[in-house]
């Protein structure tokens, strides 16, 4: 049987710890697992925790990697490698975190639920989301707003 692999544009963030090394840590459990290929990473950039209480600043950026798993499997492998890497399950909204992967695209999915929204709905807000993104896809057409992320990116640093 062939599998399908489908392009995942991910998030991910650290502000607690060695926040490199968090990061490298979860992309090296993201490779370990045989239905994921890690195939683009952008710069770490240190941003500015948004909300929450008073916090050091993050390291955040873009991954693009390819998997054969449906969306929610592999919402349940993320969730699993920031339990292993100590994040706590109830902390704080927009609170520190070890270790933060979102699930910002699924190829051009458009899903929500309870427990997921693809793609990711405050994406097109956020500067440490973007500017990562466009260094590895700038033109890659956010599915709702019809627009590329350097497109999107350009217009959030006019503001």
């Amino acid at each position: 049987m062939r599998h399908i692999w489908h392009k995942v544009y991910l998030g991910i963030g650290s502000n607690l710890g060695n926040r490199g090394r968090n990061v490298e840590k979860s992309l090296r459990l993201l490779e370990a697992e045989k239905e994921i290929r890690v195939k683009k990473q952008s710069s770490l950039y240190k941003t500015k925790p948004v909300g929450g209480p008073k916090q050091r600043d993050f390291k955040n950026g873009v991954v693009l990697i390819e998997t054969t798993l449906a969306v929610k499997p592999l919402l349940k492998v993320i969730k699993s490698i920031e339990n292993k890497l100590g994040r706590k399950k109830g902390a704080p909204r927009w609170g520190p975190r070890v270790i933060d992967l979102d699930i910002l695209v699924y190829e051009q999915l458009v899903l929500k639920s309870k427990l997921l929204s693809v793609p990711h709905p405050r994406m097109h807000k956020r500067f440490f989301v973007l500017a990562p993104f466009a260094q590895i896809a700038s033109r890659f057409k956010h599915p709702l707003l019809n627009k590329t992320v350097g497109k999107l990116l350009s217009e959030l640093e006019s503001k």
